[in-house]
């Protein structure tokens, strides 16, 4: 059967007979989402819900039994044998339907045996057949854990649920509570890491206990034990002596940072500290990790990207070092992982041209091995960086070409959103490219709302592409009206899209026949005139345009603002088409693609109107020119506009000449 032995076969039919069997619990299912919400008793399942109690096992008597959790008492149904008032344990099977003997286990040690389960009822039955120890509990509390988490999300309940119903857990749990303080560090650290992992309630008495246990002994962790603590109060919500015990692992952090000697641990504590640590402390762990690099691995590198982003912390030393390790080897990193250490670079506002190239030629070369999803996914990342994926655009708008109809709409929206936005030249591909996307926007227009119709229209016009039928279902009435409010005012975010399609619909499409427009009546308000030129670059303005004439602030069709606009004055120009004007203007440097000039999005839009209407666009950016000297910013505007006055003169003096001949 498929490979498998007699015993596994044998095995895997008795599982099934047992889940079906009469002496299953028959109540409520219980998920694994109930069992984290029930916040103060183990053993979830035996208590009293919606009037409905839990099943006794037949012919035993039930009495109450209380535990004290924070000062509330709780009652659970225990059974009890008519014996005695010990609980009487019913014959333990495997959840392969392996039934274990009565006699000590032999042959084999314990350990073996451990590795062997292959799920929590597995690991309780061996215990319940073993002789306990500290040791072996806290090994067992692991063992459920670590098995658990190789289960898909339907399997992992129905074993959490058969988990908590089983007494060896409940077992477990109060050997754990009982002898809490007497565990090695190690164990009293994995098991309640272990058990928090499984969903036991963390204001329950067990938790509660291993917390205030770890108070006690907190100068006794050594690293392996801090970390691993450190990793479990991650996950914990807040309570006192949760908080309390963060507090403390703060203190002891910083004291035991000179000491360490391990990468990884290193990291979970930088996690811990997080953004609300002292600057001094951030500091400490910057330097301290910069001593360590040389032992960084390929995903030591990765983590302590995302790491610093957690920090808030922008180390570019540190950076510079796990970005030179992943360009080299990032053909060996997973997605996730790439997707993550990507949007850490841009929380931290870091940039590497080398990583980023180097993660755009990977995929790009290898782009049949991600699927759409994955593509879209770090193209929008790359986005947000304002970088300039060459590799991965034209390797992504080649297989949509043939295959754009496997894009949902929401992925259509990113993929415009995304093209529209870098400006990227495809190049021989861009019709074919746009005209694939449009058949796809054209089969979800009856079911598109007015919103994303905008956006749709908006990102297609910014691309310079402007496909009939979805503007003609944007500029219907009714579209029109959605999209405003009441008292005919636009949503927010709407108005200027709308009016940049507008802008386009009437300078793009000036040449051609019938050309659509909006009315004016649907465009809101104008753009602001509160616009102001920066004072030092209005200086530079002034002092390179003599014989020009210069005017400032000046707004362009209602919506373009410039900084300064050369023209040349009437003495100048002796024919009025030689009236060139230049418009000078800054754009922050969100507005070019990460280590180029090249115009994104509503940059480039704007720069292409205004060669339509007849300016000469020369354009700054505001970082380049802040990071030079007030010398150097002067003699670098002068060497930009001055070209396009050379040439204009040049023009002017070739049209004179042929004028004297004749």
């Amino acid at each position: 059967m498929n490979g498998r032995t007699a015993e596994e076969v044998l095995r895997w039919a008795l599982r099934i007979f047992i889940r079906q069997s009469p002496w299953q619990h028959t109540g409520p299912q219980m998920t694994s989402s109930a069992l984290v919400k029930d916040s103060f008793s183990w053993r979830s399942s035996r208590i009293c819900r919606t009037g409905e109690s839990h099943r006794p096992l037949a012919g035993a008597p039930v009495c109450a039994v209380r535990f004290y959790c924070q000062g509330k008492t709780y009652v659970q149904d225990v059974v009890k044998s008519k014996q005695g008032n010990t609980m009487r344990r019913p014959e333990t099977r495997s959840s392969q339907g392996e039934i274990f003997s009565d006699k000590p286990i032999k042959n084999m040690p314990f350990y073996e045996h451990l590795n062997e389960c292959r799920s929590p009822l597995e690991v309780l039955d061996l215990a319940g057949r073993s002789t306990s120890t500290d040791r072996r509990v806290s090994n067992c509390l692991s063992r459920c854990w670590v098995t658990s988490k190789k289960m898909s999300d339907n399997h992992l309940q129905d074993e959490l649920r058969l988990m908590f119903e089983h007494p060896g857990f409940e077992d477990l749990l109060q050997k754990t509570m009982k002898n809490a303080r007497r565990l090695r560090p190690e164990d009293l650290t994995h098991s309640l890491l272990a058990i928090v992992k499984l969903g036991v309630p963390q204001r329950s008495r067990v938790v509660q206990t291993l917390l205030r246990v770890c108070q006690e002994n907190l100068n006794e962790l050594d690293e392996k034990s801090l970390s691993v603590l450190i990793t479990c109060l991650q996950h914990m919500e807040s309570s006192p002596n949760g908080d309390a015990l963060k507090d403390g692992v703060r203190l002891i952090i910083e004291a035991k940072l000179p000491r360490i000697r391990s990468v990884m641990v290193l990291q979970t504590m930088m996690r811990h500290v997080g953004q609300d640590a002292s600057v001094d402390l951030k500091k400490k762990m910057e330097r301290k990790a910069l001593s360590l690099v040389g032992q960084f691995t390929l995903p030591n590198s990765q983590y302590m990207v995302t790491t610093l982003a957690s920090m808030g912390l922008c180390s570019k030393p540190l950076l510079d070092v796990c970005s030179k390790n992943i360009a080299a080897q990032v053909h060996g990193i997973p997605f996730n992982r790439l997707l993550n250490v990507l949007r850490a670079c841009k929380e931290l506002q870091y940039r590497d041209l080398d990583l980023f190239t180097a993660v755009s030629d990977y995929v790009g070369s290898s782009i049949a091995m991600w699927n759409n999803r994955q593509v879209i996914l770090l193209l929008s990342a790359f986005e947000d960086l304002a970088f300039c994926p060459t590799a991965m655009l034209d390797a992504f708008a080649e297989r949509l070409v043939g295959d754009a109809k496997a894009l949902g709409f929401k992925d259509v929206l990113s993929v415009l959103k995304i093209y529209s936005s870098i400006n990227h030249d495809l190049q021989g591909n861009r019709v074919l490219f746009l005209e694939s996307m449009t058949q796809v926007v054209e089969s979800y227009l009856p079911k598109m709302d007015a919103f994303n119709l905008l956006k749709v229209v908006y990102y297609l016009c910014l691309l310079n592409y402007f496909p009939q039928a979805p503007l003609e279902q944007l500029l219907e009435q009714d579209t029109l009206d959605q999209i405003a409010v009441q008292g005919g005012r636009l949503q927010k975010g709407m108005e200027k899209k709308l009016q940049v399609v507008a802008l386009c619909l009437r300078l793009d499409q000036a040449s051609r026949p019938n050309p659509l427009t909006i009315p004016s009546e649907a465009l809101g308000s104008s753009a602001p005139s509160d616009l102001v030129v920066n004072p030092g670059f209005s200086l530079i303005l002034q002092s390179i345009t003599q014989g020009w004439l210069l005017e400032e602030a000046v707004v362009v069709q209602d919506l373009y603002f410039i900084d300064g606009v050369l023209t040349m004055s009437d003495g100048e120009a002796s024919l009025p088409e030689h009236r060139q004007r230049i418009a000078v203007f800054c754009a922050p440097a969100s507005s070019f693609c990460y280590g180029t000039s090249r115009p994104r999005g509503n940059l480039a839009v704007k720069i292409r109107h205004l060669k339509v209407l007849g300016y000469i666009p020369v354009v700054f950016s505001k970082q380049e020119l802040d990071n030079l000297s007030e010398e150097e910013r002067n003699e670098f505007v002068r060497s930009q506009v001055f070209p396009e006055l050379e040439r204009i003169a040049d023009v002017k003096l070739e049209t004179e000449g042929v004028k004297c001949d004749s």
